[in-house]
């Protein structure tokens, strides 16, 4: 029987429940879960795997963990991991890549339709008790989604949209035919895929070729009327230039989920700003993700155990994702 430790490394506990599951199904493991600096210093020197957040582990915490030959991040975002420590000892990682799709694609419809049938303004003519129906509503069947960063959850987004009759484009580094896409495009050919589009939705990861993705040219090749949705990272585009492109009406609105900083400061004009609807990095909520993310962590596992590569999310090591 395989002995192994597993740190299980966040300043945000698991559920009891779920804690006391993986002790459970994994009898031969001892599973650590560490919330605190001395917890953490006491279990990192004999820990093989490490589960986080990814915020929480450090560079020291690599060079400390002198057992350690996997990582399992239990969100899809990795801009906070030291990779530099994790490429120089060729440590195993894997994320959680997918478990968003359900949330993230219902975010965003249920967004682009509060826009379109304007329920900010209802919700402020019920505050002021105003029963008033003079103002313009829109329908987003039959629309067209273009969709930048065609993963997993862009996949299921476009399946939820073609519900609605939408035309849906992938935009993504390969392009290439892909499930419940219309049309799919590199990013070389990106005034084609949005050139069309009622709603540009940015589902792209934080690395060094997405910072600043989006170009001044990019917004001026959308429709005036085009719907921006950013729900990836808030790297990805600048926030002065989109600003400035709501203000001279190259697009209509930006729906924001994601910030270049989070918190976002309570000074910066994105508050304010009347074409822009911002929510606070909420469309990955679930009251379903620790469950989906340890089922992850638990397939990869056994392929671990057994000495087999890990096939579930794995990532590379050189590209960042």
């Amino acid at each position: 029987m395989r002995v192994m430790t597993v740190l299980v490394l966040s300043m945000n506990r698991l559920t009891e429940d779920t804690e006391r599951k993986l002790q459970e199904s994994n009898q031969s493991i001892t599973f650590v879960f560490a919330s605190n600096d001395d917890e953490i210093k006491t279990a990192i020197k004999k820990a093989e795997v490490i589960l986080t957040y990814g915020e929480d582990l450090t560079e020291e915490h690599i060079n400390e963990a002198k057992q350690l030959k996997w990582i399992m991040v239990l969100s899809a975002g990795l801009e906070k991991m030291p990779f530099d420590a994790i490429r120089k000892r060729d440590i195993t990682l894997t994320n959680v890549r997918g478990i968003h799709k359900v949330q993230m694609s219902e975010y965003a419809l249920a967004m682009l339709l509060n826009h379109y049938r304007q329920t900010a303004t209802l919700h402020e003519q019920q505050k002021e008790r105003m029963w008033k129906k003079d103002f313009s509503v829109r329908e987003i069947t039959g629309r067209t989604m273009t969709i930048v960063g065609a993963g997993a959850i862009g996949e299921e987004l476009a399946r939820l949209a073609q519900a609605f009759r939408m035309t849906t484009i992938a935009v993504s580094n390969s392009g290439g035919q892909r499930n419940y896409f219309d049309e799919s495009y590199t990013n070389s050919q990106f005034k084609q895929a949005v050139e069309k589009a009622d709603f540009v939705i940015s589902i792209l990861p934080s690395t060094p070729d997405t910072k600043y993705y989006y170009k001044e040219t990019h917004f001026k090749q959308m429709k005036n009327e085009a719907v921006f949705l950013n729900m990836g990272r808030g790297d990805a585009v600048d926030s002065e230039l989109l600003i400035r492109m709501l203000d001279e009406q190259e697009i209509e609105h930006a729906i924001l989920d994601v910030t270049p900083v989070e918190p976002l400061p309570q000074d910066h004009p994105i508050w304010d700003h009347q074409r822009i609807t911002l929510t606070p990095h909420v469309s990955g909520k679930s009251i379903h993700y620790v469950t989906r993310a340890i089922d992850i962590f638990e397939q990869n596992l056994k392929s671990y155990l057994e000495g087999n590569d890990l096939t579930v999310n794995k990532i590379d090591l050189s590209r960042g994702y």
